[in-house]
């Protein structure tokens, strides 16, 4: 699914029009970016949690030089499922 696909569907369920539902997911999207950039976390009951996970310098190797490469510490975004999106899935 994309997001074309995603906003009309939102739309549908929700009963807004497809440009209403378009800014919906454009703010969701900028709030959870942006929190995330503060390092906080957003809890969803149900459907998950976005929160930052912190990874350390490490080295990698290029696979086609064998040459090994320093990847740098750096902060990722991460997702964990709640329990009721887990169960739907499943």
């Amino acid at each position: 699914m994309n997001r074309v696909e995603l906003v009309a569907l939102m739309a549908e369920k929700s009963g807004l029009t497809k440009t209403d539902a378009d800014k919906a997911l454009s703010a969701f999207v900028d709030s959870v970016t942006e929190t995330l950039a503060k390092q906080e976390e957003i809890r969803l009951i149900g459907f998950g949690t976005f929160a930052v996970a912190h990874r350390n310098a490490s080295e990698a190797r290029n696979l086609h030089t064998g040459e090994t490469i320093a990847v740098p510490e750096r902060n990722v975004p991460k997702f964990k499922p709640g329990k009721t999106l887990k169960d739907a899935v499943a």
